[in-house]
């Protein structure tokens, strides 16, 4: 091997090592990997490390990379993680760092709160789409519970939405040939829905029955975690950035990096991307065919509405780490501004205080904003789904994509 070369193996060997140590200390760090199973061997068969440690040797790795010859785009993506993996290390070691802080070393953004006159234009739009004497977090409530699907006719409406967006995701993106998806019904999870990734284009979809899912979220709810969403998104690099490119930094995904940002932003823009406009009256008609009836015209525009209320969880989780307000009064927030119930506030504390998620929910904020306004930019003769197959398949960091959208 010539000496470029193993430079280069050894460095990105060395990434993927630390972040399965990183999993050593927290269960779940690695959402998924798909590499060398002998380099998960020599972890679990290693001491438990040293969080502090680990941070150093990502500071080391990332000093590393001029000299690695990677690719300009391989390096930035390196960089951007080793960042990341910098940051855990000193958090799980106990060493201080402000909120802002590290959710800047994560996830490559910068946060600040919302604007109150934004969620108050929401509230007045809902409002208007749903008229009634009756106080509007009341008329809202009344609507959601008209919506909800029995639990035991949950997976039968995932299977159909599901297999008629492949459809579409394989005639718009292109999917392996082999690739499946398995959906289950779990309980007692901090998420709504979760993508285990398997490798070899196979992924299991969790889909958490506790929180009484709605109708009009399980198109997005299943673009989301699959077509196009985290599953396609796996199968296209594995195919293509690992297979044929051999870029084996991409055979693991790590919780709290940019990788996430990415990977939140572009699932929940999924349905934008696979259907577009009149996704709701098209979701309407799969689950009409189930016996099933939802306003799939309402649903759209209540979905648009709620659209300016993004930034409320993000100020929640703001409030409880950067400000360490009291946790009621965080409660009290997210059950003025989302109009949810005093559990379902609770269900997203508890995802807010999770220790491993705590500043997650700036993937699925920032995330969005962000792939949204670069979406919205692209050329004006070039196809949404043109733009959107470069998230799918290319090593794409938010700093990159700032960039393009300044240039």
């Amino acid at each position: 091997m010539p000496m470029g070369m193993s430079i280069t193996f050894d460095l990105v060997r060395e990434y993927l090592l630390l972040g399965l140590r990183f999993d050593r200390l927290v269960e779940g760090f690695v959402d998924a990997y798909t590499g060398d199973p002998a380099l998960r061997r020599q972890v679990d068969n290693e001491p438990r490390p040293d969080p502090a440690v680990l941070g150093r040797r990502a500071a080391q790795l990332r000093a590393e990379l001029p000299d690695s010859g990677l690719a300009e785009s391989r390096a930035r993506f390196l960089a951007a993680h080793l960042t990341a993996l910098e940051c855990s290390g000193r958090v799980l070691a106990g060493q201080e760092v402000g909120f802002v802080a590290e959710v800047a070393a994560y996830f490559d953004v910068v946060i600040t709160p919302g604007d109150p006159d934004v969620y108050r234009q929401a509230h007045a739009e809902i409002d208007r789409l749903l008229p009634g004497a009756n106080p509007l977090a009341d008329r809202l409530a009344a609507h959601r519970a008209g919506d909800e699907i029995a639990p035991q006719r949950l997976e039968a409406a995932v299977e159909a939405l599901s297999s008629a967006l492949r459809d579409r995701v394989r005639a718009s993106f292109g999917l392996p040939s082999q690739e499946t998806v398995r959906y289950e019904v779990v309980t007692d999870k901090p998420w709504s829905g979760f993508n285990y990734y398997l490798g070899d284009f196979c992924s299991r979809v969790a889909i958490n029955a506790d929180l009484g899912h709605r109708m009009a979220n399980l198109p997005n709810l299943v673009a989301h975690e699959a077509y196009p969403g985290h599953h396609t998104e796996h199968c296209r690099k594995e195919a293509g950035l690992v297979r044929r490119d051999h870029h084996e930094e991409q055979t693991i995904f790590l919780v709290n990096t940019p990788q996430c940002l990415m990977a939140e932003g572009l699932a929940d823009l999924g349905l934008h991307a696979a259907v577009g406009p009149g996704w709701g009256p098209w979701a309407g008609e799969i689950l009409a065919d189930l016996g099933l009836r939802m306003d799939g015209e309402l649903a759209e525009r209540l979905e648009t509405a709620a659209a300016g209320l993004l930034g409320v969880r993000q100020d929640a989780a703001l409030m409880l780490h950067d400000q360490h307000a009291d946790p009621a009064e965080v409660l009290a927030y997210l059950q003025r501004w989302l109009m949810v119930s005093e559990p379902r506030a609770r269900q997203m504390l508890r995802f807010l205080g999770d220790p491993l998620w705590r500043a997650y929910t700036t993937t699925y904020v920032e995330g969005y904003r962000l792939l949204c306004t670069w979406l919205a930019a692209r050329p004006p003769a070039q196809p949404l789904g043109q733009r959107y197959l470069r998230l799918l398949d290319e090593p794409l960091i938010p700093s990159v994509i700032r960039s393009e959208l300044a240039g």
